[in-house]
């Protein structure tokens, strides 16, 4: 009588398809079936390539480097993923503590200097390679950087000064006079000939700027007198201060490079980026055309490693991926300045603090035997309760860049009548979906049950088809041709965006609008 076991091998032999046959006969024997600590070494049965992109990396034998088949399939992420994994976690921080908040703060300054450059590397490399080149060969030269505000020249500079003399003393150089000086500081345009003489020559008195200017002219002409001197780095901050009609003055200060004896290392910092066009062709023709570096507008991608660098010292968490993404790529769309990107930062930090301030208030209000008429101060919502108070989220964000970058419409909507804005709401609402249009009835009917839903008596059909001629004149709307007033197409002729955001700073609307 044959064994169970030989009889299941008959039945598997008869049953079996000829891929289970092929993957039996690479198999392991059955010798090892029998044995729990061979079951590891068996081969995996054979999976689709789709089901192995789509199977759980927190499974048994869950990898984010599937092999599938004999062939390695590697699982993507989505951007949002890929996002969030760019910042370390770390605990949230406390918006209470002051001490933290303050911390924030100064971590977000225009004022404050990290450690390190970002993002301007090469430009940096540039113009020490330049001073470095000079210092070397005991050559006067001139370099001129220009780029738009906020596009780090003057910190730039800062670090290039910091690093060429850690260099000049490591290189057994003798260290030259440094002057840096802003040319809005100076009374006259001229007067920065007397700021030079004064750290080329100490204690040297002139009568006047020409006679300064004068004075230098003479020194760098005659060998005996120059040869005497130390290599001088003017760091020249705001250099179109100094245009004047004639452009005599940046014409002289250029022109000091020139002399045969000249100690001279001029580094001129402007934002106008066309000066290079108009003035160098006439330094060209005096042969002291300068070197030209241009700073360019900061890309989204740098202004959000930028914020990064800043944030990645804090021992918290402080704002989420997504809203420093927002603030990054806005404000390199509108003109790449990081310091506006600080700014906008700063103000979602306020936002947070009167988040803070309306929940503690409305907290208060909510208790027994408090009553408020102000509909707006209503009792928070489940959905506003659960809401993150100890990080800067998306909508924060939002709203600061509305305050930051507003427009003209946003100004309008924030003055117009209450049940004109919420009928603005009722809108945006409507066409979350595919929607691009709507009739005066539907809308209507929108309007209505928002107003109820914040305990306001809504407007008679009369009333509110006049609301919408208004918005209309105002060219917020655009209404068509009907006999019958609830059958009239209304479009909006103004963003979505421009509308939220001047709404939002209102707690009504901002929880109708999430």
């Amino acid at each position: 009588m044959p064994s169970l076991i030989e009889t299941e091998k008959k039945c598997n032999q008869i049953h079996s398809s000829p891929l289970k046959k092929r993957l039996r006969s690479s198999s392991t024997p059955e010798s090892s079936i029998t044995t729990p600590s061979k079951l590891d070494s068996s081969p995996e049965k054979w999976k689709s390539p789709r089901k192995c992109i789509h199977s759980s990396p927190n499974s048994p034998n869950g990898k984010f480097n599937r092999v599938c088949n004999g062939s390695e399939i590697r699982l993507v992420k989505s951007p949002r993923k890929r996002l969030i994994d760019c910042f370390p976690q770390k605990p949230k921080w406390n918006p209470k503590d002051t001490a933290q908040m303050s911390s924030v703060k100064e971590a977000l300054h225009v004022s404050k200097t990290p450690s390190a450059i970002v993002c301007r590397e090469e430009e940096q490399k540039r113009v020490l390679e330049f001073c470095k080149g000079c210092i070397q060969e005991g050559r006067a030269s001139s370099l001129y950087v220009c780029g738009c505000p906020g596009t780090g020249k003057t910190m730039s500079m800062e670090k290039v000064k910091q690093n060429l003399l850690d260099w000049v003393k490591e290189a057994g150089h003798e260290q030259p006079n440094i002057l840096a000086v802003n040319c809005t500081s100076t009374g006259k345009t001229n007067e920065i000939f007397n700021k030079i003489l004064e750290v080329y020559q100490p204690g040297k008195r002139v009568n006047g700027a020409s006679s300064a200017l004068q004075h230098l002219q003479k020194l760098f002409s005659q060998k005996k007198q120059a040869s005497n001197g130390k290599m001088m780095l003017i760091f020249a901050d705001e250099l179109d201060y100094l245009i004047t009609k004639d452009w005599a003055v940046l014409h002289d200060l250029f022109m000091l490079t020139s002399y045969p004896f000249s100690r001279c290392i001029l580094i001129g910092i402007a934002n106008a980026l066309d000066l290079a066009d108009r003035f160098l062709p006439k330094l060209q023709a005096l042969n002291c055309k300068p070197v030209v570096v241009t700073f360019r507008a900061y890309s989204k991608d740098q202004i959000l490693r930028i914020l990064q660098q800043r944030l990645t010292a804090l021992p918290f968490d402080v704002f989420h991926p997504q809203a420093l993404e927002l603030c990054a790529r806005k404000v390199a769309a509108a003109s790449g300045d990081m310091r506006k990107a600080l700014c906008v930062c700063r103000s979602a930090i306020e936002m947070v603090e009167a988040d803070l301030r309306d929940s503690s208030s409305t907290m208060n209000l909510s208790q027994p035997g408090n009553a408020s008429s102000d509909l707006f101060k209503a009792p928070l919502t489940d959905c506003l309760l659960k809401q993150e108070t100890n990080i800067v989220r998306v909508d924060h964000m939002t709203l600061a860049l509305s305050r930051t970058f507003k427009s003209t419409i946003v100004d309008t909507i924030q003055s117009l009548p209450q049940h004109q804005q919420i009928v603005l709401c009722s809108m945006v609402k409507l066409f979350r979906g595919t929607k691009k249009d709507t009739t005066v009835g539907e809308l209507n009917r929108s309007y209505i049950d928002l107003s109820k839903s914040a305990q306001i008596p809504p407007a008679g059909f009369l009333e509110f088809s006049n609301m919408c001629r208004v918005l209309s004149d105002q060219g917020i709307f655009k209404m068509g041709q009907s006999r019958d007033d609830r059958s009239k197409r209304v479009t909006l002729k103004v963003d979505e965006s421009d509308i939220m955001f001047a709404l939002q700073a209102i707690r009504f609307f901002r929880n109708c609008l999430q």
